[in-house]
């Protein structure tokens, strides 16, 4: 009997150790990262001359911090996309423009970020930039966060236009003063872009591309980015004039979530 017993214990740790070690080379397993499908690309590769100022990979965002996923400062499209673009590059070009590039391909992981900040009401670091007339508590039911986001599917592009010669711009320094983000031209935080109305990723009405109360030079810039786009497939989201989609879409129904960095195109020919 005791034999028996001095068995199964030792069957038992010898159990035990088996799971134990299971266990512990499950997260090496898990660390495998996903990869882009071929039809992805960077939009460099494609179009070099698209300047590219990747929002998401610094902490000058409405989160105040680099964004889950965001490994390099690096524009990802589907094929089609960033081909579009080089066309209407190719077109703003001989206007004496540029397009700049905010954010392209998002990773899942990016804009379940956005959704754990959303939901920590305290957290109001960048109001006063980006948020500074919406209470945090209403960001889902106003549309400005949601749960899945079109740019996972590869084919939305947040930009903008800078005129030729692009200016430099100054750098963020997390703490610095903020001011609102459709605060006049000369008092926003200075981006080198034409004066759209808003900064980029402005929560407010006035981000609207078509809103009554932008006029003018303003208005002007943003329909010439508008029918730029348009005529080459894009499709403008309403309530933002920096966020447009390549139609018909690659893939429709699917929401990536391979990191943005060269490794996730690696072995594309």
């Amino acid at each position: 009997m005791t034999r028996l017993s001095i068995a199964v214990r030792g069957l038992v740790t010898a159990v035990a150790a088996l799971l134990t070690t299971t266990a512990a080379s499950a997260p090496a397993q898990a660390k495998t990262e996903p990869k882009a499908p071929n039809d992805f690309v960077a939009l460099s590769s494609v179009d070099p001359t698209i300047l590219q100022e990747m929002r998401y990979f610094t902490p000058h965002n409405f989160v105040g911090e680099p964004i889950d996923g965001y490994r390099q400062p690096l524009c990802i499209l589907t094929r089609p996309a960033a081909q579009a673009l080089h066309a209407a590059q190719r077109k703003l070009l001989r206007q004496g423009y540029s397009l700049k590039v905010y954010d392209c391909y998002r990773p899942q992981r990016a804009v379940d970020h956005f959704v754990r900040w959303a939901k920590d009401l305290d957290d109001q670091a960048m109001k006063a930039e980006f948020y500074p007339n919406v209470d945090k508590s209403r960001l889902f039911a106003d549309g400005y966060i949601a749960e899945k986001s079109g740019h996972s599917r590869g084919s939305t592009v947040d930009l903008t236009l800078v005129k030729l010669p692009a200016r430099p711009t100054r750098p963020y320094h997390p703490g610095q003063p903020l001011t609102p983000c459709f605060a006049p031209e000369d008092e926003r935080f200075p981006d080198n872009s034409v004066d759209m109305g808003t900064g980029y990723d402005c929560f407010d009405t006035l981000s609207h591309t078509l809103d009554p109360r932008v006029q003018g030079e303003q208005r002007a810039n943003r329909l010439l980015l508008k029918g730029t786009l348009e005529d080459l497939g894009f499709v403008n989201l309403a309530e933002e004039w920096w966020h447009y989609t390549f139609k018909p879409e690659p893939h429709p129904d699917t929401y990536f979530d391979f990191p943005v960095s060269r490794r996730s195109l690696t072995g594309h020919h």
